[in-house]
């Protein structure tokens, strides 16, 4: 017979038994958890340490500290901590782009600096709800650092690849990334944002993303093209996979859904991977493919997403003893999330709230009365698009239109006709479904739970928006990229359904589906141009998969439970082999075949930066993508990106892709063409009118000559200074006119030579910024081929420098 005392005694042991437990689990999680700053900085070691450095502490300071506080007490948290930092970190990712613009508009750039002392004061204003706290495990936190791990080294061998920085290969990217690299410009130094590299007229791009790069370059000095290209993007991606890992823990309610989450969106992928998808950017859709890359926006919203349906989930799912102040925060935190992903991507919320209307249906209809949780959060992201569609966009039409089957017809007319579209149209199709399909092992925790109608309808929506829409840059490939997400995290709560001995039985079935997928690959050939080998490779894929589920299931002799664990898992290991081949295409920088960048242009603009208001404006010669090009794309930002200045005319056709075979010679002509006409003059016929109109009437005070583009004119010298000259570039700077009487008795003005002005930007710490002796960083095109000496201008000498005042660059 068992006393009281004794039941006392084991009941006491048994929580010093747990009490233990979960204090080991904590101790190797922390052991663990370093893994995460190791794997940043080795990711980020072609930069100078303090960049990763300083980029880090604002990451913490200012984004996850005040974001994990916002988080837990606006939503009373999820029950894991650790889930809770990584939804709060994007959570403050979201609040400082809604932040920053309030703050630009006062010329307040560092407004940022404020979400600390915002955080703690909602930390102690709003009450405090207990939660019982459930210890992470420590193998569910190896496991994601193993995955964060993966995720560095693919950086370092891929990733950091893509777009150069230094060399010569920095000369000749692609249209995308100076294009990234002119708006995140643009946001530094103005809002509202207007078109920097054709001025005039207003930004009607999302651009919530450049926010956190501008604030983020405000706050730690660290060059913009080293944030837009390496450290964003990055840190980007380690968000991603934490923050599937964090809801896919949220949604099944199980520590292994982690690793198994973090997992999936490293190596899952889909089946259009094949090489003749590849090589027309129907590519992988995963963090690692290289729309995500290369797009801001994309890899921005996201991140975004994830928080937004975790918070979705807490709000549909029903817990017991609500409050409506806890109602409410947790709207409030919706609604930060909705309109920080209005202000991204236009892709994202289309897909959130297809998956939200099903799951408004799917309540509705089992309770047999209206849901008014999920009709709220359908409003407000009806109101959020339509403010951002008339607000932001200035209501500008979108180049999407409604045309289904073009994205595979696009595809037959690149692999040699329209017989192959059906097919192609198949392939790709069937590999877009193909990660969802862990859905049919879900087994719901929660009653009535709405969550995988939500996940399921919002990932098919995502498809079926790829298929029937239709851009001349494919940008409706987006949505598919947006809808990967969705499929990792039911592949994700199937897997995560599974009981202990199951999971070997998924191990070993994962990786029959990755030796079919390989034998399938194998069997397809680069060469592959008609419609009677382009399913031959899927086709052998499936047969090989269909024989080892059979093989396999008939070994184990197990229940339609473990047949259908099998055949899931078989199907889900297809996805992986694409990407990893896919990733491998990627390791050569999809750069052009000429150096769309001047030699010596990117110093010539970082020198106009240095030694410029952040008004100032520039005007240049070149337009075209490649320079004196017999069919010009009139698709060239650098100047903008790399000076961080606006240029009245340099490219306007930013969203159109760079092949340069337009059969007009030139892509499109500009909407000023009165603009356009005196720009050009300048430098090839110019006089003292002329320059004078362009300065006064248009406000510009540089000039930046391409000699690729034509030659320098012998009066440009003596009606202007010349500032700046190396490579092909010449940088001029205009002044007012000389005076009539050239001894005038008082002058409030100094003379002499030119000399900056009171409160002129100091420009980068460590650069001399005389006006004589243009220095600076080592050219990008290799050593220099001749020195660059003070240069006078030959004519009168100006009075005065006639440079717009404005707070200096970082």
């Amino acid at each position: 017979m068992i006393t009281p005392g004794r039941r006392a005694k084991r009941m006491s042991a048994g929580r010093s038994r747990r009490a233990a437990r979960v204090r080991g689990a904590q101790v190797a999680a922390m052991v663990s958890l370093p893994v995460l700053p190791l794997a940043w900085f080795v990711a980020l070691q072609e930069h100078p340490p303090w960049m990763p450095g300083a980029y880090l502490g604002y990451l913490l300071v200012v984004i996850v500290v005040p974001g994990t506080m916002f988080w837990r007490r606006l939503t009373g948290g999820t029950g894991w901590f650790t889930t809770d930092v990584v939804l709060g970190t994007a959570f403050g990712l979201a609040v400082e782009a809604l932040l920053y613009p309030i703050g630009m508009v006062f010329r307040m750039p560092f407004a940022a600096l404020v979400m600390p002392a915002l955080a703690f004061g909602m930390y102690r204003a709003l009450p405090r709800r207990e939660l019982p706290e459930r210890p992470t495990p420590w193998w569910a936190t190896a496991g994601v650092m193993v995955v964060v791990g993966v995720a560095a080294a693919w950086f370092v061998r891929v990733g950091s690849q893509l777009i150069p920085l230094n060399g010569p290969s920095a000369l000749r990217p692609n249209s995308d990334a100076p294009h990234n690299l002119a708006l995140a410009a643009e946001l530094t130094h103005h809002f509202p944002p207007k078109i920097p590299y054709a001025d005039g007229r207003w930004v009607t791009n999302h651009w919530a993303a450049y926010d956190h790069l501008a604030s983020s370059h405000w706050l730690t000095n660290i060059p913009l093209d080293v944030l837009t290209h390496r450290i964003a993007p990055f840190a980007w991606i380690l968000l991603t996979v934490l923050g599937a890992a964090a809801v896919g823990m949220l949604l099944t309610g199980r520590a292994v859904a982690a690793p198994i989450a973090a997992g999936l969106t490293v190596v899952a992928g889909d089946l259009t991977a094949w090489p003749w998808a590849v090589s027309d950017r129907v590519l992988t859709e995963s963090p690692f493919s290289l729309g995500q890359l290369t797009n801001p926006p994309q890899a921005f919203s996201t991140v975004l997403l994830l928080p937004l349906i975790a918070v979705t989930t807490l709000l549909l799912r029903r817990k017991p003893g609500q409050t409506r102040g806890q109602l409410f925060r947790l709207f409030v935190t919706a609604g930060v999330l909705i309109a920080a992903l209005a202000l991204t991507k236009a892709t994202t919320l289309p897909i959130y709230a297809a998956g939200l209307a099903a799951a408004w249906i799917y309540l509705t209809v089992r309770a047999g009365r209206l849901n008014l949780r999920a009709l709220v959060l359908g409003v407000s992201v009806a109101a959020a698009y339509v403010l951002t569609f008339f607000v932001v966009l200035g209501g500008a039409p979108s180049s999407v239109v409604f045309k289904p089957g073009t994205t595979f017809d696009q595809l037959a007319d690149r692999m040699g006709g329209g017989s192959a579209v059906a097919v192609i149209g198949a392939v790709v199709v069937l590999g877009w479904v193909m990660p969802a399909v862990g859905a049919l092992l879900i087994r719901r925790r929660v009653h009535r739970d709405p969550m995988p109608v939500f996940l399921v309808a919002g990932f098919l929506a995502a498809l079926v928006a790829a298929a029937v829409l239709s851009d001349d840059g494919l940008t409706q490939l987006f949505f598919v990229r947006t809808g990967f997400i969705y499929g990792v995290l039911l592949a994700t709560w199937g897997l995560a359904s599974l009981e202990r001995r199951q999971f070997a039985i998924a191990a070993v079935a994962l990786l029959i589906g990755v030796a079919a997928i390989y034998w399938g690959r194998y069997r397809s050939d680069d060469t592959c141009t008609s419609a009677n080998c382009f399913g031959q490779g899927p086709v052998v894929a499936l047969v090989i998969a269909a024989i080892g589920i059979g093989v396999f299931g008939l070994v184990l002799r197990g229940s339609r439970r473990t047949w259908a664990l099998i055949a899931v898992a078989v199907l889900l290991g297809t996805t992986v082999s694409p990407t990893v081949v896919s990733l491998r295409k990627f390791a050569t920088p999809p750069l052009t075949e000429y150096e769309s960048i001047a030699p010596g242009g990117i110093d010539a603009a970082r020198f106009i930066r240095r030694n410029s208001g952040s008004d100032d404006l520039i005007a240049t010669n070149l337009h075209c993508h490649r320079a004196r090009a017999s069919h010009c794309l009139t698709g060239s930002y650098w100047i903008s990106g790399y000076a961080e200045r606006r240029v009245l005319v340099q490219g306007w056709a930013y969203q159109t892709r760079v092949d340069d075979t337009y059969p007009d010679g030139v892509q499109s002509k500009y909407w000023d063409e009165e603009t356009l006409r005196l720009n050009d003059e300048v430098f090839t016929d110019p006089t003292r009118d002329k320059l004078e109109t362009l300065r006064t009437k248009y406000g510009v005070q540089w000039l930046l000559l391409d000699e690729r583009v034509s030659a320098p004119p012998k009066d440009l010298d003596r009606l202007t200074e010349l500032r700046f000259q190396y490579g092909s570039v010449r940088v001029y700077q205009l002044y007012p006119p000389p005076p009539a009487n050239p001894f005038p008795s008082q002058s409030p003005s100094p003379t002499g030579t030119p000399s900056q002005t009171p409160g002129f930007p100091t420009g980068t710490p460590g650069f001399p910024t005389s006006p004589g002796l243009p220095t600076g960083s080592l050219p990008t095109g290799g050593p220099p081929t001749e020195s660059v000496t003070p240069t006078f201008p030959t004519g009168p000498v100006p009075t005065q420098i006639t440079t717009t005042p404005g707070f200096p660059s970082p």
